[in-house]
């Protein structure tokens, strides 16, 4: 009997169909920051523990992630064996600062009409289509995750992108820091190739 959940573990106590949750997601148990926390504790909603859940609480929540995402993904462009311009470049990435297309019509360098994708697929050239959701972007991350067999990322940002892609990696550190190296190198050659084709367009 579970009861409050206050006595029972929620990862490792078998409370759910006499198998621990820790057995049964064992990769979802180690990315997990809280591994010792009761059932209470853990549906508990601790952002507001006297009201409990609220639409508004929640939404707060969800707006307030890209600036703890920025904060974690900065943390990750700084490899000492990534090259200084790489870093610098996905410094800009991160804060939307490369001029792409859809920046430069927003700063009036570029008509409204000249803001579709280097690529050609039609669409406006913002960084997140550039680097993740275009049809070339996309097909160099479905062929990297079949390479080095990593869960599909979800993400609405490129910041929310990285962290997850280094975090798929699990806690071992030596591989955390080599899907950092990996996100880097994939993102630079975005870039490259980016660059190249915009010089051979007429």
């Amino acid at each position: 009997m579970v009861g409050d959940g206050s006595d029972t573990l929620f990862w490792t106590d078998p409370w759910l169909d006499g198998v621990s949750l820790r057995e049964r997601f064992g990769r979802l148990f180690m990315l997990a920051e809280t591994k010792f926390l009761s059932v209470a504790e853990m549906w508990q909603w601790r952002p507001d523990p006297d009201t409990g859940y609220t639409v508004r609480g929640a939404y707060q929540i969800l707006t307030s992630q890209a600036s703890v995402t920025l904060h974690v993904a900065e943390n990750l462009i700084w490899h000492p064996q990534v090259p200084l311009k790489v870093s610098i470049f996905a410094w800009r990435l991160l804060r939307d600062r490369l001029p792409t297309r859809a920046n430069l019509v927003n700063r009036g360098v570029l008509s409204s009409t000249a803001d579709t994708c280097v690529f050609g697929c039609g669409v406006a050239e913002s960084a997140h289509h550039l680097f993740l959701s275009c049809s070339f972007a996309g097909s160099l991350w479905d062929l990297v995750r079949g390479w080095v067999d990593f869960s599909p990322v979800v993400s609405t940002t490129l910041r929310d992108h990285f962290a997850q892609f280094t975090a798929s990696a699990g806690v071992s550190r030596a591989r955390r820091s080599f899907m950092q190296l990996l996100w880097l190198a994939c993102a630079w050659v975005v870039e490259d190739d980016e660059y190249h084709v915009s010089f051979k367009l007429p």
